[in-house]
Formats: C-alpha cells, sequence, structure tokens
C-alpha cells in the first residue's frame, strides 16, 4: 500500500480592512496601478470582483497572485473566462518554471506593499500566475 501525501497550496488571507475596505477603493479610484478583474464563484456561479495590477510581458498580460491560492485563483482554474475591466479573455496557468519574469515585470508594478509577501511565501511556485488571452 502506498501513501500519497498531498501538499496544500500557500495562502495568505488578506485582513477585513484589505478585503472589505481597500479593495472596494482600489477598484473605484485604480490606485496603484490596479485594474478590476471579474471571475466566476466555482460554486454560487456569481461574480467576484478583486483589484488586481496586470504586468506586460512580450505583449501578453498577466495575472499573479501575490496571497498564493486565493478563491479567485481556485475561481480561475474552475472558469478561465474572465474580465479586466469591460474585456473577456481566457486565463491560462503559466507552469512554475516559467514564471520568473512576469513576477519580475510585476513586483515594481505592485510596490512595496507585495514584498512582505514574497518574504512570507518565496517561491514561484506560491504565486499561481496566469496568461490572459482576449476572447
Amino acid at each position: 500500500m502506498s501513501t500519497i501525501k498531498l501538499e496544500a497550496m500557500a495562502y495568505l488571507k488578506p485582513p477585513w480592512f484589505v478585503r472589505k475596505i481597500f479593495n472596494k477603493f482600489a477598484m473605484a479610484t485604480g490606485v496603484g496601478n490596479s485594474q478590476t478583474l471579474t471571475v466566476t464563484k466555482r460554486v454560487s456561479k456569481q461574480p467576484q470582483q478583486i483589484p488586481v495590477v496586470v504586468p506586460e510581458v512580450d505583449g501578453v498580460k498577466y495575472l499573479v497572485s501575490t496571497r498564493g491560492e486565493a478563491e479567485w485563483v481556485k475561481n480561475v482554474r474552475a472558469d478561465p473566462h474572465v474580465k479586466l475591466g469591460d474585456v473577456t479573455y481566457v486565463a491560462t496557468e503559466v507552469p512554475v518554471g516559467q514564471r520568473g519574469p512576469i513576477i519580475a515585470a510585476y513586483r515594481p508594478l505592485a510596490g512595496n506593499v507585495v514584498e512582505a509577501y514574497w518574504k512570507q511565501l518565496p517561491s514561484d511556485a506560491d504565486h499561481p500566475t496566469f496568461a490572459l488571452t482576449p476572447g
């Protein structure tokens, strides 16, 4: 008999203030280079909106999860059809080995606020990343 060890993906839960106040402010104002990402929730099929910073590398836009396997990440994996503002995209997860240049482009755009997340989650494997294809 063999044993399979399943590892839970890392996740840094945002504090109440970020979830309830700051995210709404960021989506309304675009503070910190943010744009509004809309995904479909896995269970309820209702829209979920969150502010994201979108780096562009070689003409391709990307989503990067600074906090690890967030709910929006799980939702994108379940339904890759997303909206960034009013534009529809199909999100495709980027393999861990190809995330380095994308994350390197992301970090200066997002600013110092995300640096603490990389100290807590130092591996590129901890930061799900998705390429966006218009669709």
